[in-house]
């Protein structure tokens, strides 16, 4: 056999994020973040702008937004859905079953109740260079090995440096400016104030408005300047009142960093990012690292750069460890890096597809410790949204819709166009259930457990008879996307649309598995199980279509962003080539009959679309529609989808989840382990979704369900080599039918699938 040659060095993780120039705006600058404190570098030479986030930073306020008595409305609106008059039952909704009060102010919540998530502050850096002077051997990197940004320049000779990271384990910022001394000052427009403390610090104190017209959260920053010679070194720390202790914490980070010194907090900051980042390593062979990224963003429309790929993929993963650790809330809207006092979309949770791609890569690239966060909010939407289920449906239970903050909002959103969605709680819940999949902790499965158990009752008690005698979902949207009735009308509420059922089939089935590994709510999965036999099955429309609703109803917008219908393909796993396979082919009509374009998230859910359709080229397609440059950084979501010259994923405007879920895409074509045997062992599936584009490369780290990670080299388009390594004591199935002739045999009674038990730290190896 042909053994696996050395691949050419590629140290794009380290180098290749540059620019050649200082960042004219926030979507050229660089970032950088530890899940709480989150900085944009711009890199400007004499004046340097810094954009500092705090994660928890929001105004707005509890407050209540359930209409106590909407539940009586209910029966009137399920009438007029099974009657077949959606438009007449979309205006009841509007009328009766929308949120109490303004809700997310049509996106413009800064100054209600709902809040919007802010800037902090910008970090202003004075007299490291000169504005004006001739500059040469400009470049800022950008390097996720380390997980920071490095700015060098040269003026009248001389060479100026600056290195900056933000530190998850010390909990400030730290900046180091070489060639001359410099100074540093916080600014903020609106409600803060500026002061020097007796200590020489600048402190940053200030309080949001609550939305009820009274003081809000309560912020603050402190920044400390250190000067030996002709180096100086920064210190920041920020926090909010949103955990009740950070604000008056600021000292005490600052103390303890300055006593530490520049190289320990650089070393203690290194150790932690690279443990998570170096756990997958990505090399589609070498590219175009001697362009700056705007150039090589755009140059790779014309020439292929598979290492660019590469980039991007690591990019997304920069993000989530920048941006999502325990402790702290989930990565929002655009993970914790915004500019606005009055963010795009509030930089909210978005709960029919936004928040939960930004941690669809969480455990497959090997990133479980950012995956904590989403589970701890989850859990913290079960109390309010218990009360939601009460007053909209009289149902047990908890539910979730649409749109959510950090304030607990769970109701239906403030139109019935879009609102109505109701399965944004059930289908965080299904993370939780990955997450086990993936790690087989049954204690931290107990701790979760009950928050999809809620999610199971509330369905058991809001799903009503159809006409047909199915269960369905009564009433709700296919998120966000319309329909023409019968009579020709445009609606959007209806009973049962396709991506609910799914959902529902999902988290019954995910619940019944949990409370048997757990060995409890016998009852409860007994009519969970009653309750799944009479849900509706797929349909295939009148194109050939998987159809979207329980009619099949003709789209007003074929090429509509959302493919909500196509859940059960991905992230859900229930229409599998192998499985379902006209279901299978109907989920590639619909994608066909969608197009290829799209905003910027939908082009990445259309990567892992084709990705589980085993189309690697037509994923490779659809990932370079993705990189499309888009430079015109004006708030246009009519120009489509691609990237900022941050690679920053434009929505647009820029939006955080196409990152995360691009990564996650270029996951699937590598490796697949979301089928299962008859007996239940996960399948794995090795470069399931290569294009033949991607001929050379090696992947090493990426997780499968099971507790299993993997590295693969291959050549010329056909494997060389490939590790499994357990994790845990584990059961899986390896499907051999792309690895090396000598490995391709029938398995254990499944055609080509082999059969493994494994200790924790066994391997499994295939080639040489």
């Amino acid at each position: 056999m042909q053994q696996p040659q050395p691949q050419p060095k590629v140290n794009d993780i380290a180098t290749g994020h540059w620019f050649a120039q200082p960042a004219a705006s926030f979507l050229q600058s660089s970032p950088l973040g530890n899940g709480r404190i989150g900085a944009m570098v711009f890199g400007i030479p004499g004046t340097e702008r810094i954009v500092i986030n705090e994660l928890t930073l929001w105004s707005g306020s509890p407050f209540q937004n359930d209409r106590a008595d909407a539940h009586k409305a209910l029966p009137e609106i399920r009438r007029l859905l099974f009657a077949g008059k959606n438009a007449e039952a979309e205006r009841l909704v509007n009328q009766t079953f929308t949120c109490r009060g303004q809700g997310s102010g049509e996106a413009n919540g800064a100054e209600i109740p709902y809040g919007c998530y802010q800037i902090l502050a910008d970090l202003v850096i004075n007299g490291h260079g000169d504005v004006a002077a001739p500059t040469t051997g400009y470049r800022r990197t950008l390097n996720m090995e380390d997980g920071s940004v490095a700015v060098t320049f040269t003026q009248n000779s001389k060479t100026f440096t600056r290195e900056h990271f933000v530190s998850f384990v010390d909990s400030i910022m730290v900046i180091r400016v070489s060639g001359t001394a410099a100074t540093a000052t916080l600014k903020r427009e609106k409600n803060a104030k500026i002061t020097v403390l007796p200590n020489g610090d600048t402190r940053l104190d200030g309080q949001l408005p609550n939305g009820q017209g009274g003081g809000g959260m309560r912020f603050a920053s402190q920044l400390r300047t250190i000067r030996t010679g002709d180096q100086t070194l920064f210190l920041l720390a920020a926090g909010t009142d949103f955990q009740k202790k950070t604000v008056d914490d600021l000292e005490a980070s600052l103390s303890r960093a300055a006593k530490s010194g520049y190289a320990a907090l650089k070393t203690r900051h290194t150790a932690d990012y690279a443990s998570l980042m170096g756990r997958v390593k990505l090399d589609l062979g070498p590219g175009r690292t001697d362009l700056a990224l705007p150039d090589r963003i755009a140059a790779g429309q014309t020439k292929l750069d598979p290492a660019l790929s590469a980039l991007l993929f690591q990019f997304g993963r920069h993000l989530l460890v920048s941006s999502s650790r325990p402790g702290g809330l989930p990565a929002n809207l655009q993970g914790i890096w915004a500019q606005e006092y009055a963010t795009p979309w509030n930089g909210d949770y978005h709960l029919d597809i936004n928040v939960q791609m930004n941690y669809w890569l969480a455990e497959s690239t090997n990133l479980a410790p950012c995956h904590v966060p989403l589970l701890d909010y989850v859990q913290s939407l079960v109390k309010p949204g218990q009360a939601t289920a009460k007053a909209y449906y009289n149902a047990r239970g908890w539910v979730a819709h649409v749109i959510s903050n950090i304030w607990g909002f769970t109701a239906p959103g403030e139109s019935a166009v879009w609102g109505s969605t109701n399965n944004g709680g059930a289908w965080m819940c299904q993370h939780i259930w990955q997450r086990f999949l993936f790690g087989r902790d049954k204690k931290e499965l107990a701790k979760y457990y009950p928050t999809m158990r809620g999610a199971a009752e509330f369905y058991v008690d809001f799903l009503a008879e159809n006409p047909d005698g199915f269960l369905v979902t009564a009433p709700s949207n296919s998120p966000e996307n319309a329909f023409r009735t019968k009579d020709g009308k445009v609606a959007h509420t209806c009973a049962g649309p396709v991506m609910d059922i799914q959902i529902v089939r999902e988290l019954f089935s995910n619940t019944i598995s949990a409370a048997k590994v757990l060995g409890v709510d016998a009852d409860l999965q007994t009519i969970l199980t009653e309750k799944l036999a009479k849900l509706p099955p797929h349909k295939v429309g009148k194109f050939g279509q998987l159809q979207e609703w329980q009619d099949d109803y003709d789209e007003v917008e074929p090429g509509h962003r959302h493919v909500s219908h196509l859940y059960g393909l991905f992230p859900g796993d229930q229409l599998t080539p192998a499985g379902t396979p006209e279901l299978a082919k109907a989920a590639r009509t619909s994608l066909d009959r969608r197009g290829d374009d799209g905003t910027g998230w939908s082009l990445a859910w259309k990567v892992a679309f084709w990705a589980r359709l085993a189309d690697g080229n037509r994923s490779l397609k659809l990932l370079q529609r993705f990189l499309k440059p888009v430079f015109d950084t004006s708030y246009n979501m009519t120009n489509g989808g691609g990237v900022y010259p941050n690679l920053f994923c434009a929505h647009p405007p820029f939006q955080i989840d196409g990152n995360f879920g691009v990564s996650a895409g270029i996951a699937e074509m590598l490796l697949q382990s979301h089928e299962v045997t008859e007996s239940g062992l996960p399948i794995l599936r090795i470069l399931p979704a290569t294009p033949d584009a991607w001929l050379n490369g090696t992947v090493t780290g990426l997780r499968a369900r099971g507790g299993v990670e993997m590295s693969v080299v291959w050549m010329q388009g056909r494997i060389a080599k490939v590790v499994l390594t357990a994790t845990m004591p584990t059961k899986i199935a390896v499907d051999t039918i792309n690895l090396p002739t000598a490995a391709r045999q029938p398995g254990g009674g499944d055609g080509y699938l082999h059969y493994w038990t494994l200790r924790k730290g066994q391997t499994v190896v295939y080639g040489g």
